[in-house]
């Protein structure tokens, strides 16, 4: 027996998150069909992280554990013979069979994308979210340098989440202009239910007006998610890359 991780990328736009639902299809659904039909074994993997409905990801990782001799390095090749053409495995690798990827030290980065103009550009359209209103970037980037650091991410987290503890740390929050695009970098020790989504919808208050910088301050101390602002739409989140460490 021998455990393998996997680099998978795949457009979430077809899928029901990452996790097995009974309402939809799934990347990791599609990734267990494929293993189980490449190695005739029932094989199930675990994913790092559960990315929501609609997210896209660069980097998401997963391990599974195999009876079957093929090298290592070749599975990633015959697995996307078998995936649909919106999933594929950017590496495949042997690693200890007691590696778990939520059970070490990571990092991992995200990045929110948001197009701005007079009209919606059809072939940014599952990829970004669309705002056709001014925003003041330079006041976003003042409030998301409250964010870094370790704090309390409560007002951040969905409500109802299920989480041992809501403090997490926020190695960078970044907002770059690139062109008609603004981009929201974020890297973190790890993230809550929908934690970056409201960053980005609490930033895009501050954008327009609705808030002000100085206030995500008095966010955090209130642990209380109806103060923040709403939760931006899936499609404009991806996640770039995990980093353990």
């Amino acid at each position: 027996m021998k455990r393998v991780r996997l680099t998978v990328a795949y457009d979430g736009t077809n899928y029901h998150g990452w996790q097995i639902q009974d309402n939809g299809n799934t990347i990791e659904a599609e990734l267990n069909r494929a293993l189980s039909d490449l190695f005739e074994e029932k094989i199930e993997v675990i994913g790092a992280s559960r990315t929501d409905a609609g997210v896209h990801a660069l980097g998401n990782v997963a391990v599974f554990d195999t009876e079957s001799p093929m090298a290592s390095s070749k599975i990633s090749y015959a697995l996307n013979q078998r995936l649909p053409e919106d999933i594929r495995i950017q590496k495949s690798e042997e690693v200890p069979a007691d590696w778990h990827p939520r059970h070490c030290e990571s990092r991992k980065t995200y990045e929110y994308r948001i197009y701005r103009g007079a009209f919606p550009m059809p072939v940014k359209r599952l990829y970004s979210h669309f705002v056709y209103h001014p925003l003041d970037v330079e006041k976003m980037r003042e409030a998301a340098a409250y964010l870094e650091g370790k704090h309390d991410f409560k007002s951040f987290c969905q409500a109802g989440a299920q989480v041992e503890s809501t403090v997490r740390i926020l190695y960078l929050l970044l907002v770059e202009e690139q062109g008609a695009d603004l981009v929201i970098r974020v890297c973190g020790s790890g993230f809550l239910y929908n934690m970056v989504r409201i960053i980005v919808g609490t930033l895009l208050e501050v954008g327009q007006g609705k808030r002000d910088p100085e206030t995500m301050a008095e966010l955090l101390a209130a642990c209380d998610r109806s103060a923040a602002g709403p939760t931006a739409p899936a499609r404009g989140l991806t996640l770039i890359k995990y980093e353990f460490l």
